[in-house]
């Protein structure tokens, strides 16, 4: 059998875990993003720090983003809008996990595509109707996945990506959220 190549260090990630096991607190991890306002409904968004493993931490650079809203709704569209954001997390998470099930039950991934489509009416954000969610009414996600594999060993795949994707569980259950005005 030839050598798995999915680009996911397993044996860090079961490392990882075995440091956990014996310090669960440093488990404990608290992510950042800072948030400008530029212009209209354009803000510029960055992730760098975060805490993790007992210590602050750091990505090899900072990160940026931009978002507004299409021009449909006189808006200049500088970026992707917020909600497809979340979209994009997800479909990111959920596609990270699969790589790292993949790597870890020595399946090789020839290519992974996902789509995915969230449903919404914008009458509620728009202060049409209260009866109208603001957000998604659903999410669809759609994989096309070309792997060394059976359809039952990929289905398995995504369900165990889908199990511990975190952006997964943030959209599809209640998250506390405080927000402050400093």
């Amino acid at each position: 059998m030839s050598e798995v190549k999915n680009g996911v260090n397993v044996e860090a990630l079961l490392g990882a875990r075995e440091v956990l096991e014996g310090a669960p607190q440093a488990g404990a991890f608290t992510w950042r993003a800072k948030c400008e306002w530029k212009d209209g409904t354009h803000s510029h968004s960055s992730v760098e720090g975060y805490f993790g493993f007992g210590e602050e931490q750091s990505h090899k650079r900072e990160f940026t983003f931009d978002a507004d809203h299409p021009e449909l709704f006189a808006a200049a569209d500088n970026g992707a809008t917020p909600i497809e954001y979340v979209l994009v997390g997800l479909a990111s998470c959920l596609t990270a996990g699969i790589a790292a099930v993949a790597q870890h039950r020595e399946i090789q991934l020839n290519s992974v595509e996902a789509t995915l489509e969230g449903g919404m009416d914008v009458r509620g954000i728009l202060g049409m109707d209260a009866d109208i969610r603001n957000g998604f009414d659903g999410i669809k996600v759609s994989y096309k996945i070309d792997a060394d594999a059976d359809r039952e060993d990929i289905e398995a795949l995504v369900a165990q990506s889908q199990k511990r994707s975190a952006v997964y569980d943030v959209v599809s259950n209640p998250t506390n959220i405080t927000v402050v005005v400093e």
